[in-house]
């Protein structure tokens, strides 16, 4: 007997872009997951752009962890090795539990693009209070490959044989 799939359950999912030169007019970024959230269905709860700067970047996050209602966040930009890239550094005290394979397999299909330069990428994924975060670099080409190759599907109840809804907040 074949299993019936699940029912599409909207996420709600905030929008963080990092940076210290994106403006709500150039985020094209932000712009993209914006687009695609609400292109497939879910609920986007927040946006914001914020500074380059650790402690910025973790009280944002921070709130919207505890808030409950959202679900999931998706962050673009502050990936880098730069000396001014801190998301990795944000996010690592916040996580539950971090989710290796994001960033393994995230480099991976970025060495098809750009070659040997995803090694500079510190994507990272992890759970917090039941709301699941994704951090990637800031290009909208990196976002998309993040998307479209490992977040959508993920962030879909239907997918098999699993998926994280089940694990977020109601």
């Amino acid at each position: 007997m074949a299993r019936v799939a699940a029912e599409f359950k909207p996420a709600r999912i905030a929008v963080l872009t990092v940076s210290d030169s994106r403006t709500p007019e150039n985020d094209t970024s932000g712009d993209y997951f914006v687009e695609q959230i609400q292109q497939v269905g879910h609920q986007l709860a927040e946006r914001q752009i914020v500074a380059d700067n650790k402690y910025q970047i973790r009280a944002l996050v921070s709130g919207w962890i505890a808030d409950g209602t959202i679900q999931a966040v998706l962050i673009s930009g502050g990936t880098g090795f730069t000396a001014k890239n801190y998301t990795t550094e944000a996010l690592q005290p916040l996580f539950d539990k971090q989710v290796e394979g994001f960033g393994e397999i995230f480099r991976m299909l970025s060495f098809e693009d750009i070659g040997s330069s995803s090694l500079q990428s510190r994507a990272i994924a992890g759970m917090a209070n039941q709301t699941v975060i994704f951090a990637m670099p800031g290009s909208t080409g990196a976002c998309r490959l993040g998307w479209e190759k490992l977040i959508k599907e993920q962030l879909d109840a239907r997918h098999r044989p699993c998926n994280f809804m089940p694990h977020l907040s109601a």
